[in-house]
């Protein structure tokens, strides 16, 4: 059974950073594209980051550029995520999503129905 299960989530103020990661069983996912999502209160879920097979390449929401860092690595199944200067708009619950294809071209990325697999998700709080 795969499972996609996420941690480090919490409360910072604005200006701080955290790290959410999230690891893999039941399958490995090195050939598949890995990616972030946030969603908030009375809000779709939206793309935040994805990380290509290799973690080579890297895509962004503009809303996070320059603040996020998405990175994996395949030997542990795992994708992080390093928020910087948190934002109280940052605030929401993030899922780990792994793709439903190994060929799926990067501008498919950004859509939350390209992805087959999901984490429960983990609450991330910014106060202002």
């Amino acid at each position: 059974q795969v499972q996609l299960v996420e941690s480090g989530g919490g409360s910072v103020q604005a200006g701080g950073s955290l790290k959410v990661s999230c690891v893999a069983t039941g399958r490995t996912f090195s050939r598949y594209p890995l990616a972030w999502f946030q969603q908030a209160p009375g809000k779709e879920r939206e793309f935040v980051a994805a990380v290509s097979p290799s973690g080579v390449y890297t895509y962004y929401a503009d809303s996070v550029k320059g603040r996020f860092t998405i990175s994996r690595d395949n030997a542990r199944n795992t994708v992080s995520l390093q928020m910087n200067s948190l934002k109280p708009e940052d605030t929401a619950v993030y899922y780990c999503a792994a793709d439903s294809s190994p060929f799926s071209a990067p501008s498919t990325y950004y859509h939350s129905r390209e992805y087959a697999y999901w984490g429960q998700g983990t609450q991330v709080t910014v106060s202002s």
